[in-house]
């Protein structure tokens, strides 16, 4: 059974820093492309960031290009996401997601980010 389960939302201040896991179970982590999704208040998903398997190629929304850093560590089945000078339109349930575009097919349940004053 696939599992993702992510973790490290909250709230924060504008210009504030976070970081997101995204532990998973039940496939090959290493073999998998693997993004960050969002959806803010009101507004349909938005993809945010990719991070391809093997070669560890990275791709960002220009929303987010310059502020976040995706990363993984295959050992540790993690994905990771890391937004330094948040914004308040960055406020948004983060969701890990297993592949990339239309290709996923798995996402988690979410960790809200608020970044509010």
């Amino acid at each position: 059974e696939v599992q993702i389960v992510e973790s490290g939302g909250g709230m924060v201040q504008p210009g504030g820093t976070l970081t997101l896991s995204c532990v998973v179970s039940g496939f090959t982590f290493s073999a998998y492309d693997m993004s960050w999704v969002r959806q803010g208040p009101g507004k349909g998903p938005e993809w945010v960031s990719a991070i391809k398997r093997a070669e560890r190629s990275t791709y960002y929304a220009p929303s987010v290009k310059g502020r976040f850093t995706i990363s993984r560590d295959d050992a540790k089945n993690t994905l990771y996401l890391q937004m330094n000078s948040l914004k308040p339109e960055d406020t948004a349930l983060y969701s890990c997601a297993r592949g990339w575009g239309v290709g996923i097919d798995y996402r988690g349940q979410g960790t809200q980010v608020t970044v509010s004053l």
